[in-house]
Formats: structure tokens, C-alpha cells, sequence
């Protein structure tokens, strides 16, 4: 019987995007956060004399070839174990397409585990974790981010992750528009920003000044998440407010003036996105606001987090009276996140 595997998503709590590296990517900084809205992923495969891998999906838009980042992850992995396998998986597609909410990637993940559980049978043993997150980050940028779940910091191209303390479980509402981002797109965008504003102010985003947005994102992250950080100069002004005695960690850390950068391209580009955010943030008062409402990535996916069902209820309302789909779901720990992810055979 085939393995069946959730492919949580993620969003991101803070994006900051500095210069561009000598291998053509933009330095990031960003707090992955994983989310209980979920793909499912079913895996069937046993050793064989030579390697055949059929990938379909319930979705025309997922390519069922070599484009695929669950392609990708699987001739890798089989690669990396000298194996030869036949292996046929199928994605049925719950999540957005483009959305920012690293569905592809989570994908890619979840196959991978779900070929080791199928191997396994086979006495097939893992790869060792650090052969999976090389693997992983040869894949994509955010792919790494599933290998561990939770609260994840992604720096480098965002491919170089590691585990941040858990944020309580969250409600979460995300905004699904009609529309997809390109996100090399986003990025030429970003440049093209950061180039125009040069030229008007006769002092651009120098390398210094854009890996200071970097700094300053890990900075935040650090007081908030990390309790020894309090205690010695975390480069966080005073004035965003006591953080050590937040109630809520996520609020602690809005406190700090977390934000994403690519709203700055991303919202001018299309105007909605911005306006669906004000909706999610909400009318202001407490019972209705959001903690944070944010773009996912590079969107088109959008999210509210909230302190109480009550006001996740209220943002649901909000959206389907502008006429915005939307999904409920919440944040998911690390714990939970590795304990939920494969389906139990009798479901």
C-alpha cells in the first residue's frame, strides 16, 4: 500500500532581501514559519533493475517531468543511495500554484520522505540528514525549510536554515487571489527599485546598507526568539517595546518592525495585494485585529495571524465580502509538524 504524506506549507514572518551575491543570487533573511494546510503526496516504490518514475497531479498547471522539484528530489536521493527504484507518485494539489507558500517545494520534501518509508520495506536505509538538506538545497531555495519544520531561519539564498524556538500553535487565515507572482520577476523588480532610487537620490542601497536590512531582520529574530539574547545587545531599539515581557512571542516580534520586503514591489505591481492585506490586518480594534498580516514570499498568498478563533472568524467574514477566497488553518510546531506528516494507513 503506497505511503501517503501531508505536505504542509509555509509562510514567511519577515523578509529581507540584501545585495546580490557572485553567484547571481540576492542575499535573504526570513523566519519561516510551516502551517497545517497541506498537498498530499502518495508514494509507491520498490528497488528495481533500473530506475522509472511517473509523477502525475491533480492539478494541469504542476509539471509531471523533470521541471518539477519533486522530480528533482527523487532522481537526486536515488542518486545519492546508488539505487535503482520504480517509483510512481501522484500530487493531489490542495494550495495555490505561485502562491508563495512553497507548495512545490514542500512537495519535493514530502516525496522524499515518502520514497525513504517505501524503502525502507525494502531495508533501504535514510540518507543521513546532512546529505538530505544538500540534496534539498540543490533543489530550491525554501525545500530545506520542510527538512526540519516550525520556526525555521533561512539566511544565505534562504537555503541555509536552522531551527528557531516554536511560536505557539496560531490561527491563521491566508488570502488566495486569482493571480500569481513571478518571483524572478519580484527580484528584477527589487533591483530595479533599488537602481531608480539611486538615481534619485544620488545615494543608492549601497552593499553596506542592503546587508544591514539582513543584520537588522536577524537581530529581531534573535531577541525575540532566543531568551539568552535578551540579556546582551540584541541591536533592537528599546522603544518597540518591552519584549521580554510580550505575552505573545509572534507580537513581540511585529513589535520589532518585521516586514517583507518584496510588498515594496510586489504591491505597486498589483495593487489588490495591498489592499487585501488591510483587510486581513483588520479595523483596528482588538477583538477583530490581526497580530501580523503579511505577503507570503513573494505572493500571490497572503496571511493574518491572530490571537483568538474569534478574530480569524472575522477576517474569514471580511475576505468573502470583497470576494477573496480564503483557507483556515493555524502555525505548526516542529513536534507536530514531523508527527502529522505522514498519514496513517488506515485513513
Amino acid at each position: 500500500m503506497p505511503t501517503v504524506v501531508r505536505s504542509f506549507c509555509k509562510i514567511n514572518l519577515g523578509l529581507a532581501i540584501g545585495p546580490v551575491r557572485a553567484d547571481g543570487f540576492h542575499a535573504l533573511t526570513t523566519c519561516y514559519q510551516t502551517l497545517a494546510a497541506h498537498d498530499r503526496v502518495t508514494v509507491a516504490a520498490h528497488p528495481a533493475g533500473e530506475t522509472t518514475l511517473v509523477l502525475t497531479s491533480t492539478d494541469d498547471r504542476v509539471p509531471t517531468d523533470s521541471r518539477n522539484t519533486v522530480w528533482k528530489m527523487v532522481e537526486r536521493a536515488l542518486a545519492a543511495l546508488s539505487l535503482h527504484a520504480e517509483v510512481a507518485i501522484h500530487i493531489e494539489k490542495r494550495l495555490p500554484v505561485q502562491g508563495g507558500l512553497g507548495a512545490g517545494s514542500a512537495n519535493a520534501v514530502a516525496a522524499l520522505i515518502g520514497l525513504e518509508t517505501e524503502l525502507a520495506r525494502a531495508g533501504v536505509s535514510p540518507l543521513p540528514q546532512p546529505e538530505k538538506l544538500r540534496i534539498a538545497a540543490e533543489v530550491g531555495s525554501d525545500v530545506p525549510l520542510f527538512l526540519i519544520g516550525g520556526a525555521v531561519l533561512g539566511v544565505g539564498r534562504g537555503e541555509d536554515v536552522s531551527p528557531l524556538p516554536d511560536f505557539p500553535p496560531t490561527e491563521c487565515v491566508l488570502a488566495l487571489p486569482g493571480v500569481g507572482v513571478s518571483t524572478p520577476q519580484a527580484f528584477r523588480d527589487w533591483d530595479a527599485l533599488q537602481s531608480t532610487e539611486h538615481r534619485a537620490q544620488s545615494t543608492g542601497l549601497t552593499r553596506s546598507q542592503a546587508s544591514d536590512r539582513l543584520t537588522t531582520l536577524s537581530r529581531a529574530l534573535s531577541a525575540v526568539l532566543c531568551p539568552e539574547a535578551r540579556t546582551h545587545s540584541s541591536g533592537v531599539s528599546a522603544s518597540r517595546g518591552d519584549l521580554a515581557e510580550t505575552v505573545h512571542p509572534l507580537l513581540a516580534l511585529v513589535r520589532t518592525g518585521i516586514e517583507n520586503d518584496f510588498e515594496e514591489v510586489v504591491f505597486r505591481q498589483y495593487p489588490l495585494l495591498g489592499d487585501i492585506r488591510r483587510i486581513l490586518a483588520g479595523p483596528g480594534s482588538p477583538d477583530e485585529s490581526a497580530l501580523y498580516a503579511a505577503l507570503s514570499g513573494s505572493g500571490s498568498a497572503l496571511f493574518g495571524l491572530y490571537g483568538t478563533p474569534a478574530a480569524a472568524d472575522a477576517a474569514e467574514e471580511r475576505l468573502s465580502t470583497a470576494g477573496i477566497r480564503s483557507l483556515r488553518t493555524q502555525t505548526l510546531p516542529r513536534e507536530a509538524y514531523w508527527q502529522q506528516m505522514i498519514v496513517p494507513r488506515a485513513s
